[in-house]
């Protein structure tokens, strides 16, 4: 709420000295009714179906491994406890691995969103851009989630202007 009152002044500064057109669209319902993104959301949504199967598989496999620890490690000698302990927690390692090879941070979900979704975000940003200057918007905002800009004149530029000031 506080960066969308501090736009909305900064706005307001300028629109004393030009009266200014300003723009929103809604990102969600835009990709909502966009073929092109449906359908690489479909592929998405497609890979991490197979990527959770195979860690479904991997969770089955240990937890079976673990509960046959659990009936036999009475009778046991201490160091196949010891071997099949340390089988467990390889496998859990490996577990953990794969789910953050798959659906970490910067794991293959991510760079498979970028890759598919990128092209379908390029359209969508070149559209916001080409109906702003038809319209002769000064600036354009997304309305879904952040206060986002998506597209405003250079003439509104002031980074140049600041740094000068900083210096």
């Amino acid at each position: 709420m506080k960066k969308l009152a501090i736009i909305f002044f900064a706005l307001s500064f300028l629109s004393i000295n030009a009266q200014l057109k300003i723009g929103y669209v809604d990102s969600d319902t835009i990709m909502e009714q966009l073929p092109e993104a449906q359908d690489a959301q479909k592929k998405i949504d497609a890979q991490i179906q197979e990527w959770q199967e195979e860690l479904n598989k991997l969770e089955r496999e240990w937890k079976s491994m673990f509960e046959d620890y659990e009936r036999r490690k009475l009778s046991m000698s201490d160091q196949r406890r010891a071997e099949v302990e340390k089988e467990l927690v390889t496998s859990e390692d490996n577990i953990s691995a794969y789910r953050q090879e798959k659906f970490g941070v910067n794991g293959e979900l991510f760079k498979k969103q970028e890759e598919v979704m990128k092209p379908v975000q390029n359209k969508v940003f070149t559209a916001i851009k080409d109906v702003a200057e038809e319209e002769e918007l000064d600036f354009v905002f997304d309305r879904s989630g952040d206060i986002i800009f998506l597209y405003a004149k250079e003439e509104y530029d002031i980074t140049n202007l600041v740094l000068e000031k900083l210096k």
